[in-house]
């Protein structure tokens, strides 16, 4: 078959070396963007040659360089009518982006299955995100992204997930203790000049966890802000960490060697939406990273990191493709006459440049198509459906084991709940409630914000009082709903407890002991809770939205047969 090999200037083993007329060089070594960019402008080359199908070589070095070849294609008569990009191995074609987040999609979607799946590929797979549980953790964002590496992992890919490496100057930096400092310092150009950021790294449960380090991510608070609210540097202290996140795979020797450049990269959020713009806008033009794919995770739609248009400058990124991030706020959202509503918008640069874009329930990816879940996204998001799913999250069942948690007063199962109610009563000695085993215990875990809908239960609390029942509410945010709980807390000694702050252990008592959990959102994109909850055998009482309306089944007495069905309400 004649064929046109595309190379980096290497004497490739299917072709004879009679056949070439060039000087061949070794494979260059990884050693970041800059490095790549100067050695593949000098020695890129083609290479036309002759070879046999059959002649395909099959050594370890031709396998890691992944040469494709320019096939031609034949008639019946041996006419040429066409050609195609074969891969080197003769495997018939390039695995687009689409087979690969496939794949992903595959894997992810129930991380209860065959312990040995069964993968078509293993993958270079780099999570980038804000937040991995134990390192750091709000929210759901970081209990997929601190379980779902290790289940990838586990099926054989090799997994590394980005984060930064918050230190707060109090016990929580523990969670850091096994994380050694890789030695490997690099300069991210961004905000006007170069910025010095180096790398900690711990492998654990088969996963490469690496922390980009930054005086920006040393301070009191949560990844996101403090008591006085979100931190007003957060596009710098996001953006370092997307720069960070692209160079790892080329410049950290993981286990000896780099992840190298054939990598699919999930970004997570607007955190991590540089990452899908830089690999289009910086790496790909010069031919780095171009056989990477992206994948957008949309945990929420809300949160967008929107700044005004002139920091634009501040993103490392040409001037030309300002408009992919260029963001313009309707009449009625800008603050004055002559305000001109100019912005950028980090999640719709992803958005645009993203190969695939997930979000964490088949019901969230419908709704931020509309217009009042899009955010003022639904359009763009819409033109994107060809690419957009939604694959709903998993929890962590060997963490979330009533029947071997080790935070619980005593474990139980399908089988055998008994124990339950010894948590149930255990929960109420501990919050100083009034021991009733037969008293409805509600439960609330969560965020105190709009979007849980803590106004809707501040509204209900006086007439649910009323009633024969005790309530708990774990949680921290806004200050008016923290003081309302302490409030609440004084007012019903006997009945209402209101817990300000996040505590792991309490939260997993508080699971197992309640009858009860309550999830009144506004919007969810998935939620774990409720998850959590019907592993616990306590029953969730949802909101009607979201991965809320994909995971609790809506419980009915009266079904066919007189089996009832249902997992909630």
């Amino acid at each position: 078959m004649e064929s046109l090999r595309i190379t980096n200037g290497r004497l490739c083993p299917s072709f004879s070396k009679s056949a070439n007329t060039h000087l061949c060089f070794s494979p260059i070594k990884q050693l970041g963007f800059v490095y790549l960019c100067g050695e593949r402008c000098k020695r890129a080359s083609l290479t036309l040659g002759r070879s046999e199908i059959g002649g395909l070589g099959s050594s370890r070095d031709e396998d890691e360089e992944k040469s494709h070849i320019l096939g031609a294609e034949r008639d019946d008569s041996g006419s040429i009518i066409g050609f195609n990009l074969i891969s080197q191995s003769g495997d018939g074609g390039i695995e687009s982006h689409e087979d690969v987040a496939t794949e992903i999609a595959e894997e992810t979607e129930n991380t209860e299955g065959r312990e040995e799946a069964q993968v078509r590929e293993k993958l270079n797979i780099v999570f980038v995100a804000a937040e991995a549980a134990p390192y750091s953790k709000t929210g759901g964002l970081g209990d997929v992204c601190g379980s779902l590496p290790i289940v990838l992992a586990a099926r054989g890919h090799r997994v590394m997930v980005v984060s930064p490496r918050y230190l707060h100057f109090i016990h929580q930096d523990k969670v850091f203790a096994n994380a050694l400092d890789l030695d490997r310092h690099i300069k991210v150009h961004c905000f006007g000049g170069a910025q010095d950021v180096s790398f900690f790294h711990e492998y654990r449960e088969g996963v490469d966890w690496v922390f980009v380090d930054h005086p920006s991510y040393h301070r009191p608070g949560n990844p996101y802000g403090d008591s006085r609210g979100a931190f007003g540097d957060n596009q710098f202290r996001f953006t370092l960490l997307c720069h960070a996140a692209c160079e790892a795979p080329l410049v950290l020797p993981l286990g000896g060697y780099t992840y190298g450049e054939k990598c699919l990269f999930l970004a997570n959020d607007w955190h991590a939406g540089l990452v899908p713009v830089l690999l289009a806008a910086k790496y790909r033009p010069h031919g780095v990273y171009k056989d990477a794919r992206c994948l957008l995770v949309i945990h929420n739609l809300a949160h967008q990191g929107v700044e005004p248009a002139v920091t634009y400058k501040n993103f490392g990124l040409p001037s030309e493709w300002y408009g992919a991030l260029e963001w313009v706020f309707p009449n009625w959202a800008r603050a004055h006459a002559l305000d001109k509503g100019e912005a950028v918008n980090v999640l719709k640069g992803a958005i645009v440049t993203a190969d695939r874009i997930l979000t964490v329930s088949k019901g969230y990816a419908w709704e931020v198509t509309t217009v009042e879940g899009g955010y003022g996204l639904h359009e763009l998001l819409s033109s994107r459906r060809s690419v957009l799913d939604g694959i709903t999250n998993g929890i962590d069942v060997s963490e979330w084991d009533p029947s071997a948690d080790e935070h619980i007063a005593a474990h139980y199962s399908v089988d055998d709940l008994s124990g339950k109610v010894q948590c149930k009563i255990a929960l109420q000695k501990e919050l100083g409630l009034p021991i009733r085993p037969m008293c409805p215990l509600i439960g609330f875990i969560g965020r105190l914000d709009y979007q849980k809908g803590i106004d809707l239960i501040r509204w209900a609390i006086p007439e649910l009082m009323e009633d024969d029942v005790q309530f708990v509410m774990l949680g921290s945010g806004d200050p008016l709903y923290e003081e309302w709980m302490r409030v609440t807390e004084s007012s019903y000694r006997d009945k209402f407890r209101g817990w300000v702050g996040f505590n792991v252990p309490i939260s997993h008592r508080i699971t197992a002991g309640c009858d009860i959990l309550l999830m009144p959102s506004r919007f969810e994109p998935c939620g774990l809770n409720q998850l959590f909850a019907m592993r616990y055998g306590t029953v969730p009482v949802v909101h009607s939205t979201g991965g809320l309306r994909d995971t609790v089944q809506t419980f009915n007495p009266y079904a066919d047969g007189g089996i009832d069905e249902g997992t909630g309400q």
